[in-house]
C-alpha cells in the first residue's frame, strides 16, 4: 500500500540539509599492513610532501558499548572470561575486543602508525586495527597497523577509530594493554595507488553454508539465536559491531534476496577479503577478485587444498549464513548464492534525498520489529541504493510500505521520512 505524502514544510532549521555522517559504531578486527616503500628520486620531486603527523592517546579506561569480553582495570585492558572464544573459529583461546572512541582530526589523513605499551605472555597476542570516516560519512574497512607497518587507508579521512583485539596464550595467560599511541598523516600521492573507487558495489557468486552454532558467540560478541539474520565472511576487515549494519551484504538465493549485517568471521579463513582487488587484498593476492581461497583450495588444490590454518578444505564456502537468513532466501541445503558487498559501493549507483523528522530509526530489515542499527537525530541528506516493499508504517496520518536501503548506515528507513512527494522514490531500483 502506497499513500503519497507531501513535502513536509516546517521551520527553516527543519528543512536545512545537514551533512550525513555514519554513526560511530565499533567493530572487531580486520586488517591490512601495507609496508611503505621509498619513492624513486625522480618521483619524489613531483610527489606532494607528506603532511606532519598528528598524535593522540585513546582513552582505555572507559568501557565502550561495542566492547566484547573486556576487563577494564584502571587504564589497562585484559581478557575477562578466558574461556570465551568465537564459536565459528573452533579454537579454544579466549579473546576480547575493545572499540575505542572516534578521534576527529583537523586535516585529511590516510596513513596511521601505532605504538602499544603492553605485556604479552607467550602465545598470546594483541592486534590493533584502524578505520577512517570520510567527510561524506562513509567508513573505510578496518586495516591492521603495527609498529613496523603503518596502515594505509584507501582514501583520505577526517575521523579515525581504533580497535584492540586480545587473545590469550598458554594456560589462558592474558595480555595486558597499558597504553596506546596513534599517529596520522597524509602519504600524499602514494595513497592513490590504493584508492579504487567503484560506481557500484562489488558482486560475486559464492558457495554458502549454514552457520548454525545457536547459543555460541560470534566474533563481534553477538549470542547466536535460532532464526537469526546475519552472515559471516572470512575476514575481519568488514566485521560490523554487534547490532550494527555498517558492513552489510545483500545475499540472493533461489527464492529471494535479503540484506544482512556481517557479524562473524568465517568460513575457513580469517584473512581472506576476496571482495577486494589484489592491490588491497590481505592474503592470496594471486587469486582473482571474488574468488574465495577456500573455493580455490577445494576446486583447484590451491595452497595444497588447505586453508590458512592448514586444515583440508571440505567445501568451497565463501560465506556462512545464520539460520534465519539461510532459510529466508530459499536454501534447504548448502548452495550457491549471489552476494553484493554493500560497503564497497563508491556512490555511483545511489541517489541522495533529504529526510525529515527527529530520532528516525534505521532498521536492519524493512520492518519496525527489526534491530535498530542507527538513528537520524534530525533532518539530513541520505544516499539511497535501492528500495523494497516491507512493513506498512502509519505515522502522523501518512501510510507507506516502502523502505529505502541506506548503504552508509547498513539498514532501511521508512520512505515516510524521505522528504519528497513520492511514496515510491523515483529513479531508485528495487533491492
Amino acid at each position: 500500500m502506497l499513500t503519497s505524502h507531501p513535502r513536509h514544510e516546517g521551520p527553516a532549521a527543519r528543512r536545512r540539509t545537514l551533512p550525513v555522517r555514519a554513526l560511530s559504531g565499533a567493530a572487531c578486527l580486520l586488517a591490512l599492513a601495507a609496508v611503505l616503500g621509498t619513492a624513486p628520486a625522480a618521483e619524489a620531486a613531483t610527489a606532494p610532501a607528506a603532511s606532519s603527523a598528528v598524535s593522540w592517546h585513546p582513552d582505555l579506561s572507559r568501557p565502550g558499548s561495542d566492547d566484547v569480553n573486556v576487563l577494564h582495570d584502571g587504564n589497562t585492558l585484559r581478557v575477562d572470561d578466558r574461556s570465551l572464544s568465537p564459536a565459528s573459529l573452533e579454537r579454544h583461546r579466549g579473546y576480547a575486543s575493545a572499540v575505542l572512541d572516534v578521534h576527529h582530526l583537523d586535516r585529511p589523513v590516510d596513513r596511521i602508525t601505532v605504538g602499544v605499551d603492553a605485556a604479552v605472555p607467550s602465545g598470546s597476542g594483541v592486534v590493533v586495527d584502524v578505520r577512517g570516516r570520510a567527510a561524506d560519512g562513509t567508513w573505510t574497512e578496518w586495516r591492521e597497523v603495527t609498529s613496523d607497518a603503518p596502515a594505509r587507508l584507501p582514501r583520505a579521512v577526517d575521523d579515525v577509530q581504533a580497535r584492540l583485539t586480545l587473545w590469550t596464550g598458554e594456560a589462558g595467560a592474558t595480555p595486558t594493554v597499558r597504553g596506546l599511541t596513534l599517529s596520522a598523516d597524509s602519504a600524499g600521492a602514494a595513497s592513490s595507488q590504493l584508492a579504487q573507487p567503484a560506481a557500484a558495489a562489488f558482486t560475486s557468486r559464492v558457495y554458502a553454508t549454514r552457520e548454525g552454532l545457536v547459543g555460541g558467540t560470534t566474533a563481534n560478541g553477538h549470542v547466536i539465536r535460532s532464526n537469526d539474520h546475519f552472515v559471516a565472511l572470512p575476514s575481519r576487515r568488514a566485521l560490523s559491531p554487534n547490532g550494527s549494519g555498517q558492513y552489510s551484504v545483500q545475499v540472493c538465493g533461489p527464492v529471494r534476496c535479503e540484506t544482512a549485517p556481517v557479524w562473524d568471521v568465517g568460513p575457513w579463513n580469517t584473512h581472506d577479503d576476496y571482495w577486494n582487488t589484489s592491490a588491497q587484498r590481505e592474503q592470496w593476492k594471486d587469486l582473482a577478485r571474488g574468488l574465495p581461497e577456500a573455493q580455490a583450495a577445494y576446486q583447484n588444490g590451491y595452497n595444497g587444498g588447505r586453508d590458512e590454518f592448514g586444515r583440508q578444505v571440505a567445501n568451497p564456502a565463501g560465506i556462512d549464513l545464520a539460520d534465519g537468513t539461510f532459510y529466508n532466501i530459499g536454501l534447504n541445503d548448502n548452495g550457491w548464492v549471489t552476494v553484493t558487498y554493500l560497503w564497497t559501493d563508491g556512490g555511483g549507483d545511489t541517489k541522495s534525498f533529504p529526510t525529515w523528522g527527529t530520532d528516525v530509526s534505521i532498521r536492519q530489515q524493512a520492518t519496525t520489529a527489526s534491530t535498530r542499527v542507527a538513528t537520524l537525530p534530525g533532518p539530513t541528506t541520505v544516499r539511497v541504493k535501492c528500495q523494497v516493499h516491507g512493513q506498512l508504517v502509519d505515522y502522523q496520518g501518512y501510510s507507506n510500505d516502502a523502505w529505502s536501503y541506506l548503504p552508509d548506515y547498513g539498514g532501511y528507513i521508512s520512505n515516510i521520512f524521505i522528504d519528497v512527494s513520492d511514496a515510491w522514490l523515483p529513479g531508485v531500483p528495487n533491492c
